[in-house]
């Protein structure tokens, strides 16, 4: 049930007003592109020093590398799937694949972070030999890479999340070459081949735990959790702060995908709003209120507008 005052936010915008979900990605793509391809240039390189070398820093920073790769893809189609019209079977267009692409991103985070942790604590224990030469060069090859990847980056970062977690991929990445460089600098200097373990483990360090939190935030995505930054019952007394609102039960917060925060309400209305006319200006105070008032600006809010006698017929269980 929708009250008469009912109506889409989106219709509500003066003209010349398109709320733009999108808004940066078809410029964002081509920067995605570019840094792909040198990343991958450098994965494949880093792969094949490792096996030439031996190094186990070498082969974190590859396993980070490919992660990065990953994540770039995921971007890159995301990016692309961003500018996709939305349709009667898929509402809010292909959003959500980029919440998909971002846990799988994370579960390959920590599966790679897992395999080189164990690795790197057997090679402390029982020593190993690697060439420092190649692991130098190397690092600092990655090194130079990603420093371009930043540059050519850094210029739409702010434009969406989606490139502001390319952005930190990258960055993390970058980190991952300077612990290389590190490592090989200490063997070549002082013959502590066990330097490589270590410095791969601090790679791991830098690896793991963002591939946690990546998750968890990809899973409360999906499982539609209220977003983080918006307490509910703070929402819940500003809209009973409204003139006119009684009550508000049914209350839902959610979000479609990065920077789509969704909510919905039931708000019980005086009887005395219905029969002047003046539940338009109800809503219009309902939205302008999640729209404006907390950290999580909710441009996309339904609410139903009901009498008190409403309440009677309604079965769900009321929130």
């Amino acid at each position: 049930m929708t009250s008469p005052g009912s109506r889409d936010p989106d219709r509500t915008r003066p003209s010349g007003h398109v709320h733009g979900h999108n808004h940066g990605s078809t410029a964002s793509r081509g920067r995605l592109a570019a840094v792909l391809a040198l990343t991958t240039g450098v994965l494949v390189a880093e792969v094949v020093s490792a096996a030439l070398t031996g190094s186990l820093a070498l082969l974190a920073d590859a396993g980070h590398m490919l992660t990065d790769v990953v994540g770039l893809v995921m971007a890159l189609v995301a990016a692309h799937l961003s500018t996709r019209p939305v349709t009667d079977r898929s509402t809010w267009g292909l959003r959500r694949a980029e919440i998909l692409g971002a846990a799988l991103q994370a579960t390959l985070l920590g599966v790679v972070g897992v395999i080189v942790g164990v690795r790197a604590v057997i090679t402390l224990v029982g020593g190993a030999e690697v060439e420092a030469h190649g692991m130098l060069v190397m690092g600092v090859t990655g090194l130079v890479a990603n420093v371009v990847g930043l540059l050519v980056l850094s210029g739409g970062r702010d434009h969406n999340l989606n490139m502001r977690a390319a952005f930190l991929e990258v960055a993390n990445d970058a980190l991952g070459s300077v612990g290389v460089i590190v490592a090989a600098a200490v063997v070549a200097l002082t013959g502590w081949a066990r330097a490589d373990a270590v410095a791969s483990l601090v790679i791991v360090a830098l690896i793991v735990p963002r591939a946690f939190s990546l998750l968890r935030t990809a899973l409360g995505v999906l499982m539609e959790r209220t977003p983080e930054a918006l307490d509910l019952a703070e929402v819940r007394r500003h809209l009973l702060a409204v003139d006119g609102v009684e009550e508000v039960h049914d209350l839902h917060a959610w979000t479609v995908a990065s920077g789509l925060p969704v909510l919905t309400a039931h708000v019980v209305v005086s009887d005395t709003c219905f029969a002047q006319g003046r539940t338009g200006g109800v809503l219009d105070a309902l939205q302008e209120c999640v729209a404006e008032h907390f950290p999580v600006h909710i441009e996309h809010a339904t609410f139903q507008l009901e009498p008190a006698a409403h309440r009677a017929h309604e079965h769900v269980p009321c929130v």
